[in-house]
């Protein structure tokens, strides 16, 4: 006899009886609707992100109901769906008698480029000006649109150069759905003999060649941890197979919008260097994980990668695109395999390295989207196209997200030795009525420099003696009419808000450093002690490197505190 079919069928440890089983019961109408939407699909375990985002986009929240549902096609248990659901930010998960979000949601960018261009403000005035039974606004971190500031999302459009305006008349309008720029498709790519040295490689290709070429060229990763590629990808080929390729496309260090830059108009190029990368170790499979906040870049990605099927270069389900779903930690390799494993994006202890234990405990080489679009122009240019550019005795190129108070910000592609008077000169120079103060050499994580420390070459290597370093390259220049100590308070809040909480010195490190200064005066001793635990205590290098602001501002600008 089934559970409805009498009473007293489950036993209580009073000896009292209940129809149903303990816990949230299945509804039918809820598991109706999740069995729709996975129609068609193979259940997979890592696929746990990818379903979430279905019920999201369908419903516009995860309801406890389609919670339980998905846990019944899964096999899961509740808590499992649960702990992913509410790691990430854009997921909505409602409770049990709680009043789901409004149909629209708008996601203001709080970080320090949009900040600069008066976010604050802005947020202000939608919240004053929308029913908030209709329209929910919220700050939300970096949107990798820091040269369009202040920015905002709109369902998923973005809103460049934001105002009230603005955004009336695309509610009006409608218009919450992503643009989708003109951009190289497959067929432009090939006619100018894209993806022949990838056929080529794949019928006489040597490795070692390849390997020897990359290496001449200097390039590096340039994702921020700058690994000399070549001998990165030896690492994974000569690990026992199986081995996977992992893109960090998870461009989510506030001030960085280059792999964007470059995804939304030549995608072709990433998507070849790729495929040389899997070819070069042998990789099973290739993952793209590409952020939720780049819309666009999903859809364009999806379509070329359709289209590489269609034309019989790579194998149907070769090409794993995963979808994040708004946490920065994720842009930590370890937390963004986690993440493509269905997880929660936790990064792990190392080691092991993912180069020798990645996705599913296999060998994974892992690239950054910029690092893997140089891999295509070297082996197609040769490695002179990096090699021989040279400026303050460094060499090679660098693509600068350049932000702030400069006349015209976008991305800059540079001699590698460029100085932050080089890259204020390419930007137009400082908007009119400002005067350089400082700036942010490569994202938050980097801390800021004061004016004065100008002819410094923004370069891997260089800026390590002054206690910071060039990271992803995200330049944001700061003015006379800019607070600096305003500024790392900025960072410090978004650290508190994106660290993932596992490790005690990060998580309470960051809530604990934001209280320090928002008061009047800074505590310096108790700050340089915080600092100390966070930087030497901390798992990865989030809560690491959250520390610099701080101390670069007591450092540079001790009158400000």
């Amino acid at each position: 006899m089934g559970a409805d079919q009498g009473s007293g069928v489950w036993k209580s440890g009073r000896g009292k009886g209940r129809v149903t089983p303990k816990g949230r019961q299945l509804d039918d109408v809820a598991w109706a609707d999740v069995k729709d939407l996975l129609a068609g699909r193979t259940i997979r375990r890592d696929h746990l992100i990818e379903y979430l985002h279905l019920i999201q986009d369908k419903f516009g929240h995860l309801s406890a109901a389609h919670l339980r549902a998905l846990a019944e096609e899964m096999r899961l248990g509740m808590a499992e769906i649960y702990e992913v659901a509410t790691f990430y930010a854009h997921f909505d998960v409602v409770k049990e008698g709680e009043t789901p979000p409004p149909a629209l949601t708008i996601r203001v960018c709080d970080s320090l480029s949009c900040e600069l261009a008066g976010a604050q403000e802005l947020k202000s005035a939608l919240e004053k000006g929308l029913d908030p039974s209709e329209v929910r606004v919220l700050r939300a971190p970096c949107m990798g649109r820091c040269d369009t500031a202040p920015v905002l999302e709109l369902g998923h459009a973005h809103i460049d150069h934001a105002t009230p305006e603005k955004v009336h008349e695309a509610i009006a309008a409608k218009h919450t759905h992503p643009k989708i720029p003109d951009y190289q498709t497959f067929d432009a790519y090939r006619a100018e003999g894209g993806y022949d040295v990838l056929a080529d490689l794949r019928k006489t290709g040597n490795f070692e060649a390849v390997q020897q070429t990359l290496l001449d060229s200097g390039l590096r990763g340039l994702g921020g941890a700058g690994f000399p590629s070549g001998k990165k990808w030896g690492f994974v080929r000569d690990a026992a197979g199986p081995r996977y390729l992992a893109v960090n496309g998870d461009e989510g260090e506030p001030g960085t919008f280059k792999d964007r830059y470059y995804l939304e108009r030549v995608p072709h190029l990433f998507l070849e260097g790729m495929l040389i990368a899997a070819w070069a170790v042998e990789a099973d499979t290739c993952f793209i994980y590409m952020r939720d906040e780049y819309p666009a870049v999903l859809h364009i990605l999806a379509t070329e990668i359709a289209a590489l099927e269609a034309a019989g270069i790579v194998a149907p389900g070769y090409i794993e695109l995963r979808r994040g779903a708004g946490a920065y930690i994720c842009g930590e390799e370890s937390a963004m395999i986690e993440s493509i494993e269905g997880k929660r994006g936790i990064p792990r202890h190392r080691p092991p390295f993912v180069a020798q234990v990645g996705v599913f405990g296999r060998p994974t080489l892992v690239n950054n989207i910029e690092t893997l679009h140089w891999v295509a122009r070297v082996l197609r240019e040769g490695p002179e196209v990096l090699s021989d550019h040279e400026h303050n005795d460094r060499k090679g190129l660098r693509s600068y997200s350049v932000s702030g108070r400069v006349k015209n910000p976008g991305v800059y592609l540079l001699y590698a030795g460029s100085t932050i008077t080089d890259i204020i000169a390419a930007a137009g120079g400082m908007m009119d009525g400002h005067t350089f103060k400082g700036y942010q050499p490569g994202g938050p994580s980097s801390g800021l420099l004061p004016a004065s420390m100008h002819d410094i070459p923004l370069d891997f290597d260089t800026l390590q003696p002054h206690g910071t370093f060039i990271g992803s390259a995200a330049v944001v220049v700061l003015s006379d009419k800019d607070s600096a100590r305003a500024a790392a308070l900025n960072m410090l809040r978004f650290f508190e808000d994106e660290s993932c909480g596992q490790c005690t010195p990060c998580r309470v490190g960051c809530e604990k450093a934001v209280k320090l200064m928002q008061a009047d005066t800074w505590d310096q001793g108790l700050l340089g002690d915080l600092c100390t635990a966070m930087a030497d205590a901390s798992i990865c290098g989030l809560g690491q490197a959250a520390p610099n602001p701080i101390r670069s501002t007591m450092k540079h600008f001790p009158e400000e505190i």
